[in-house]
């Protein structure tokens, strides 16, 4: 079957849809239109920096014109979503969690553990089936050295995790966000599917939820969705799905890369309605840095992880998105004792943004000081102080 060609501009499209972007309120409001977004996304990334609200709620609040943070742990507690680290950590849909076994089986699998390491986890276990969910810190400080740093995880924290990434034991969230680990029965609905699927099975489950949410893609994204089960079978299957025409190859013109993939139903011709977004780092349209050169001729990094004096545009830059452009990237940090949103930089693109994009901008800006609980915003510096000057006249 031959390849399906797509202009750039189809290609944008099709991947805004796909990640819930070609218009606001594209999943409806309220609660429901929360559930919805998950089911299309597969997934949604999890992240516990704060300099602005955290990446899962801002994820929704730039797709949710109503959205409120309570929700997830809503539909958590209701049984329809829960949380798993497949190749993030994140919320996924209760539907899908016989296909997180073959990850926990291969966490189960990686390292082989010591004896004290197995008592200690049963230890750890048998405490939790005994008084219910618990925190790390209801665990006695058994760290027999002083911490090096990051990462460096006393004992009982290592055992708690390894527990929750073999599968023996879930997480629910207290509202600090602190982690709670309870017993799966404790927390999954009785209906639920615990078959394990074959390796085929599993394959062509991460093949179909990578396409639906990032519409057009590689297969190294494929991959990447099921990197901790090694051995697994997607490049395999992919190829199989495209003889069988369950997956159709793309071609992007003017775009000379890898063999692309789409799923044959997916429709060429998506509009999409100029809406302006904020998104976070951790916003499935800007995980793939690659993604954001090939189609967007954006080229972006969070620069969190990049040392402070290799930064060039701010520690924690969200990309300003109008339409299929990226206009801008804002480096901001909500202090919220002083309900102030503080924007370090604010540094546009080289391309033309009209007096309309500046209204659409200064919108999703307003809403975006509210999200954070914040009443005001104030600038540091922008690359282009005539379109900074235009914004901030605009937001008078």
């Amino acid at each position: 079957m031959e390849p399906i060609l797509l202009s750039k501009s189809q290609a944008r499209n099709i991947i805004l849809q796909a990640a819930g972007l070609a218009r606001r309120g594209q999943f409806g409001t309220g609660i429901e239109a929360v559930y919805r977004l998950i089911v299309q996304l597969g997934f949604v990334q999890l992240d516990t920096n704060y300099v602005v609200e955290r990446a899962h709620h801002h994820v929704m609040a730039a797709r949710i014109p109503d959205y409120e943070n309570r929700w997830l742990a809503e539909l958590t507690e209701e049984g329809r979503l829960f949380e798993y680290f497949t190749s993030d950590a994140g919320y996924i849909p209760m539907e899908d969690f016989r296909f997180s076994l073959p990850v926990k089986q291969a966490f189960a699998q990686r390292n082989p553990l010591t004896k004290p390491e197995i008592s200690l986890m049963k230890q750890v276990l048998d405490r939790i089936e005994r008084e219910g969910p618990l925190m790390v810190g209801d665990f006695e400080n058994d760290r027999l050295e002083a911490s090096s740093g990051w990462w460096d995880w006393r004992p009982a924290k290592v055992a708690l995790e390894r527990l929750y990434l073999s599968g023996e034991l879930m997480i629910t969230r207290d509202k600090k966000f602190h982690k709670l680990y309870d017993l799966p029965l404790n927390l999954l609905p009785a209906d639920t599917d615990l078959q394990v699927p074959t390796a085929e099975e599993y394959a062509r489950f991460v093949i179909r939820r990578t396409l639906g949410a990032l519409g057009i893609a590689y297969a190294k994204e494929m991959a990447w969705r099921a990197r901790y089960v090694k051995g697994n079978l997607v490049k395999q299957e992919l190829a199989k799905m495209v003889t069988e025409g369950e997956v159709r190859t793309v071609m992007v013109e003017g775009l000379k890369s890898a063999q692309l993939y789409m799923l044959p139903n997916q429709n060429t011709e998506v509009e999409i309605a100029g809406d302006a977004f904020i998104l976070s780092p951790f916003d499935i349209l800007n995980v793939f840095r690659h993604r954001l050169k090939d189609f967007f001729d954006f080229d972006y990094q969070v620069e969190c992880f990049v040392p402070a004096a290799k930064r060039k545009y701010g520690y924690f830059s969200l990309p300003v998105l109008v339409g299929d452009t990226f206009v801008a990237r804002m480096d901001a940090k909500a202090d919220r004792k002083q309900k102030l949103l503080i924007v370090h930089n604010l540094h546009f693109e080289p391309v033309d943004i009209t007096e309309t994009m500046i209204d659409k901008i200064t919108e999703v800006l307003k809403a975006f000081v509210q999200f954070n609980q914040c009443r005001d915003i104030v600038f540091t510096k922008s690359n282009i102080d005539a379109q900074l000057n235009a914004l901030k006249t605009s937001l008078s």
